[in-house]
């Protein structure tokens, strides 16, 4: 695999302890990027540093956090601060899925996904999109996800937090672009990570059906799109008409869908 020349900059990727987030940090590391690493994971978090700073020679910073915490963006902005790291590619990937209808889901875990899909993707984006507009340099990539484009029963919270990555992300791209600045948005489908609860969905059947990406392609499709300054991803064949018949189905197809739907009930 081709490998880049050293960069004295930072790659920061939330999210990076597991699936899209990890391959993403990995395709960073062999271009070259020092890392940061941010997740709710700490031991994974010490595993991959070890890791990555012996099989890809970059330095790797690790920050253990909850990015769903009110105050978590900044906390992350204050430790590039104090510890002088100079983040040049910002991915913002963390996030969490969970089924249930709005009447039904818990509360705490709404407020959670709100707060992490929403504010602090919104305000690491303000943050460090200052940063590299004084720089006239940098790279943003904000994993949403095809849900963002049509509303289903079951995934309102999800799909709505997703909508507004991609709407925030076209906004921020139009801003930055005369500051070369690259703001690119993922947009994948059903993809073989953990996000998934293994009693709802099937991630080993979905992989051999061909329904889902693996976490390494959407990777690779992403960060290939962000340094071609592609303004949105949507990686794989399968993906796009997904997408595509699920904009032309009619609303009476998705009301049946709901009515047949057991867990929703």
């Amino acid at each position: 695999m081709q490998r880049y020349k050293m960069n004295d900059t930072y790659a920061l990727v939330t999210g990076s302890s597991s699936g899209i987030g990890l391959e993403i940090a990995r395709l960073l590391a062999l271009r070259g990027y020092s890392l940061l690493l941010v997740s709710n994971e700490a031991e994974k978090l010490l595993l991959l540093k070890t890791e990555f700073e012996m099989n890809y020679q970059v330095k790797v910073a690790t920050l253990y956090l909850d990015l769903s915490y009110h105050h978590a963006a900044q906390e992350v902005f204050n430790y590039c601060q104090q510890e002088t790291i100079e983040v040049e590619v910002l991915v913002n990937n963390a996030g969490f899925f969970f089924f249930g209808e709005v009447t039904s889901v818990d509360i705490y875990q709404a407020k959670q996904k709100i707060q992490l899909h929403v504010l602090t993707t919104s305000l690491l984006c303000t943050l460090f999109g200052n940063e590299m507009k004084k720089r006239r340099k940098g790279f943003i990539l904000n994993n949403s996800s095809i849900a963002a484009y049509k509303a289903f029963p079951g995934i309102a919270y999800y799909g709505a937090t997703k909508a507004y990555i991609s709407s925030f992300t076209r906004s921020l791209r139009t801003e930055l672009r005369y500051y070369d600045v690259w703001v690119t948005c993922l947009c994948p489908g059903a993809t073989a990570t953990n996000l998934y609860d293994p009693h709802v969905i099937n991630v080993d059947l979905g992989k051999k059906l061909g329904i889902m990406m693996s976490a390494e392609k959407v990777a690779k499709l992403g960060v290939e799109g962000l340094f071609r300054n592609k303004a949105v991803v949507i990686p794989g064949l399968v993906t796009r008409l997904l997408l595509f018949f699920s904009l032309i189905t009619p609303q009476w197809v998705i009301y049946a869908i709901r009515k047949r739907t057991k867990f929703l009930k």
